[in-house]
């Protein structure tokens, strides 16, 4: 019998501000969809409308370990999202789910967080510019 791989499912959910122009939330969309093809540890994707709660998008990356997500989180791909999207947002959460074990495995993707925000100043001034944000990758959650 063969052992399953382990995977994280890391996902967004957000709401986008009133007034933006649909050029620029596709262009937003675009970008996440763009993640999703060139990050070589995403082993699966979808970008999409999120339907029954009070978010307007979704998207769920599916990548096999912690250093697949280190990758998938310092990606240009993935930076040019957060510059191109975060702008637009009004609420954004973020989270993870995994089949692995790992008793640490919450407190391991925190950490990554935590250095990603660490190396990117750009990038935490977009997060603290954010009306809300909540989730896994939270810098409250990440500090």
């Amino acid at each position: 019998m063969t052992e399953e791989k382990k995977m994280i499912y890391h996902g967004n959910r957000i709401k986008i501000k009133e007034g933006v122009p649909p050029e620029q939330l596709e262009t937003a969309l675009e970008s996440l969809r763009n993640q999703g093809r060139v990050i070589p540890s995403v082993t699966s994707f979808v970008v999409g409308p999120d339907f029954g709660g009070e978010f307007d998008w979704g998207a769920v990356f599916v990548i096999e370990d912690l250093d697949g997500y280190w990758e998938y989180l310092t990606h240009p791909a993935h930076s040019n999202t957060d510059r191109v999207g975060l702008p637009l947002v009004e609420k954004f959460h973020s989270f993870d789910i995994t089949d692995d074990p790992d008793p640490e495995m919450g407190a391991r993707i925190a950490e990554l967080h935590r250095r990603r925000y660490a190396n990117d100043a750009e990038l935490t001034k977009l997060v603290a510019d954010l009306p809300e944000y909540t989730g896994s990758s939270a810098p409250e959650t990440a500090a």
